[in-house]
């Protein structure tokens, strides 16, 4: 449905056969605005078309132009096919669901019915216990992989198959089955033949490696469960882990977060869609929209990691079971990340605080740099990888900083959910819970949603090194001013000046004296998301008291106020809120606010 959708405004409100004539030169259309509140003037600004139209940073224009699609009809085709794919997968979910519900009803029904086949070939489909996901995922992968392949050879590349020539098909064939590397010069992506072979390469893998696992299990009777004990006996209780769907949860996640955060990655360095990189504003947008999903993915993963350990999990002897082995030894690995962490923590800063000190009085040649040698080496040994200098060697070890504390308050939290020296019951509290005061020494931030809550800052602050990092050193290449990045990055306020305030400007400019421009919108945005991101630092700093006491003079004035009095009359009377809550309304406000700011900051800096 999402995809249909998108699909349809490109189809519909979208330029793509123009923009498929020249895709350098020509801004792909997400939609038109139809707001009668738009004058002329605004109308021009963004658009030198009769209407104002809101630019694509999807890149889905590239993706389309891509894998063959030549005009709308094939787009509205296509989505049409996304819309049928929609509603089967509905009504396989459903199937799938009653199933579960009643598998004893189907199973009766399937024996009693003259329609008997049908109904065990549906049973046999979701009776997911009975079959070995492993070789079945394992073989679907890669027949759609090689499918892909002959997609893009066929249609992508147009060459279509002639049985009456075979011999020249298929030397013609065999010639878009390439294995060039590199970069292509006019469209700055892959070879899209390269890409067609290491689709069909995976695929038979895929396919060869699905066999083999099930040979291996029909030979050997062992899964890869089995030989990590997930499923088995351990004392007297018996360990389901694969049945606890947060446990599950929290594995796709971890899995998924890693991916995602790989994309980011390769959609720029090795760009597979044809003229992406011409598209500065689609790049870093891109590139920022795929970790900001990477890290919250993070997230999720250990926020139901400690969920299942409080809810789903029963201790069992450390011998048999794995996940008990690593809570016995947490001490030592939160220890030994800590290191880590203090390590990190007190060269990157130690670094960066004597760089600005010795900037500010004048004296830059004082200036601690260390060049990165072996990253050098590696830089200059490939054509591809960009040079790096002191400036690159401090940013990324402030943003290994950035994801080793994020990493350990996480594990500290999760492993400590189910109790701690501190509080060894914690596991009756449940995953989030307030303070109770001194009684026990003080529990307030020690609860598994605390060590979440604290997380999340670390790990947006983390984002912003990795963003700010990729964002200006491609600026400065983009610019031809490369010289600006190496000599303003080894200090953080060339950070705050050359890059953050210095780029600012076009949002600054969106209103001024010559009037509105297409960046107008952004400025407001900017402006917006700050006002938002200040907000949540009001519910984050001030805590229940301050709130409880100006309800109780706003209750006080209304019930001394005849007309007022009966405002709450027959409701309950309002009370502030909890930390844990005022801390989950903060906490929105400044991701929300912060991941905004920095939205309108990409279009305004870069385009």
């Amino acid at each position: 449905m999402w995809v249909s959708g998108n699909l349809f405004h490109i189809g519909w409100n979208g330029n793509y056969e123009l923009w498929a004539k020249n895709p350098i030169k020509t801004s792909p259309i997400a939609h038109g605005i139809w707001d009668p509140h738009f004058g002329m003037t605004i109308s021009d600004a963004y658009s030198s078309n009769d209407y104002s139209v809101v630019v694509s940073y999807s890149g889905i224009y590239n993706w389309l132009y891509t894998v063959g699609f030549t005009n709308v009809s094939q787009i509205y085709n296509f989505v049409i096919v996304g819309e049928l794919l929609a509603v089967a997968s509905i009504v396989l979910a459903k199937l799938h669901l009653a199933y579960l519900d009643s598998k004893l009803q189907w199973l009766s029904l399937a024996k009693s019915s003259s329609f008997t086949w049908p109904l065990r070939m549906v049973v046999s489909c979701f009776d997911l216990g009975g079959l070995r996901l492993n070789f079945h995922i394992g073989v679907l992968i890669g027949f759609t992989c090689v499918a892909w392949s002959g997609h893009l050879v066929h249609v992508a590349l147009g060459l279509a198959f002639n049985p009456q020539q075979y011999e020249d098909s298929w030397r013609q064939l065999s010639s878009l089955i390439t294995f060039e590397g590199g970069i292509q010069s006019d469209t700055c992506s892959l070879y899209l033949t390269d890409m067609a072979h290491h689709h069909l390469a995976v695929g038979i893998i895929f396919v060869l490696s699905a066999h083999l696992y099930s040979s291996l299990y029909k030979g050997f009777g062992v899964r890869l469960s089995d030989l990590l004990k997930l499923n088995g006996t351990a004392g007297s209780t018996i360990i389901e882990l694969c049945k606890s769907l947060h446990v599950q949860l929290a594995l796709a996640c971890a899995g998924l977060g890693v991916i995602t955060s790989v994309v980011a990655q390769h959609m720029y360095c090795l760009t597979p869609y044809a003229y992406l990189s011409y598209d500065y504003v689609t790049t870093v947008a891109l590139y920022v929209h795929h970790q900001y999903i990477a890290s919250l993915l993070m997230m999720a993963a250990f926020a139901h990691a400690s969920i299942f350990l409080i809810r789903d999990y029963t201790m069992c002897a450390a011998s048999e079971d794995p996940i008990a082995r690593i809570i016995s030894h947490k001490a030592s690995i939160i220890s030994h990340l800590s290191w880590v962490c203090l390590y990190l923590g007190f060269h990157t800063s130690g670094l960066y605080v004597h760089n600005d000190t010795v900037v500010a009085f004048g004296e830059s040649e004082k200036q601690i740099l260390i060049e990165p040698v072996f990253g050098q080496l590696i830089s200059e040994s490939s054509s591809l990888i960009m040079p790096i200098g002191p400036g690159d060697l401090l940013v990324h070890h402030a943003i290994g900083l950035g994801l080793h504390v994020t990493v350990l308050i996480l594990l500290k939290g999760c492993l400590d959910a189910r109790g701690s020296r501190l509080m060894v019951d914690k596991l009756n509290f449940g995953y989030g819970f307030s303070c109770d005061g001194p009684t026990r020494g003080g529990t307030c931030d020690i609860s598994a949603w605390d060590s979440f809550y604290l997380a999340m800052f670390w790990m947006l602050n983390t984002d912003a090194w990795l963003m700010f990092y990729f964002h200006w050193k491609h600026l400065t290449m983009w610019q031809n001013t490369v010289f600006q990045f190496y000599e303003s990055s080894t200090y953080l306020n060339g950070w705050f000046r050359d890059y953050l305030w210095l780029n600012s400007a076009p949002l600054i400019n969106g209103y001024n004296a010559f009037g509105v421009n297409d960046l107008s919108v952004a400025s407001w945005l900017f402006l917006a998301a700050h006002l938002c991101w200040a907000t949540g630092f009001m519910f984050l700093i001030s805590w229940r008291g301050y709130w409880q006491e100006l309800i109780d003079i706003i209750l006080y004035m209304h019930f001394k106020t005849p007309f007022m009095y009966d405002l709450w009359a027959g409701q309950i009377t309002p009370v502030a809120l909890s930390i844990v809550t005022a801390r989950l309304v903060g906490l929105v406000h400044f991701a929300v606010g912060f991941i905004g700011t920095y939205a309108a900051f990409v279009i305004g800096a870069t385009s």
